[in-house]
């Protein structure tokens, strides 16, 4: 598991987007289950419910903020094994995400996570969470140790910081 900022921010035109990779032990087909089905997504970021294809909707439960209302989500895109695309509709301001995988050699899978923001301003909060939740996934697939969010922020939060365009 990370304990250093790996996400980097990349200036857009429309704002800026976050991007974080991480390496998964498992042909890219399992590793899409992680993703997409939700008794997998469960194991590291929350069940959900709904319709999940392109143009559907789903509630999901988050894991961590078991307390908070359920968070609720429009599918843009769900390209198996490849590619899903979201857009949460519970927050203000929604945030656009994007899931890319793509097989890395035979028994290993390569997730490319984007978060598209509007402005860099509170990417000292959000990284930080993205870290963590990203590393809950790689705990899920190996069978591992599930991280602690203390490890994440503060910590993490000025390093995220220091990246703001």
């Amino acid at each position: 598991m990370t304990t250093e900022a790996t996400g980097r921010v990349i200036p857009t035109p429309k704002g800026v987007d976050l991007v974080l990779v991480r390496s998964l032990a498992l042909p890219i087909d399992e590793a899409w289950e992680y993703l997409t089905v939700s008794e997998r997504t469960a194991e590291w970021f929350g069940a959900w419910d709904g319709d999940g294809r392109a143009g559907g909707s789903v509630r999901i439960r988050m894991a961590f903020e078991a307390d908070g209302p359920p968070v609720r989500a429009q599918i843009i895109a769900c390209e198996a094994p490849h590619r899903l695309e979201l857009v949460t509709t519970t927050n203000d301001d929604g945030w656009e995400l994007e899931l890319h995988l793509e097989a890395d050699g035979e028994d290993d899978s390569l997730l490319r996570f984007v978060h598209h923001l509007d402005s860099a301003e509170n990417v000292g909060d959000i990284g930080p969470g993205w870290e963590y939740y990203l590393d809950l996934l790689v705990a899920a697939t190996e069978g591992t140790e599930q991280p602690n969010f203390d490890q994440y922020y503060p910590a993490l939060s000025e390093a995220y910081e220091a990246q703001r365009p």
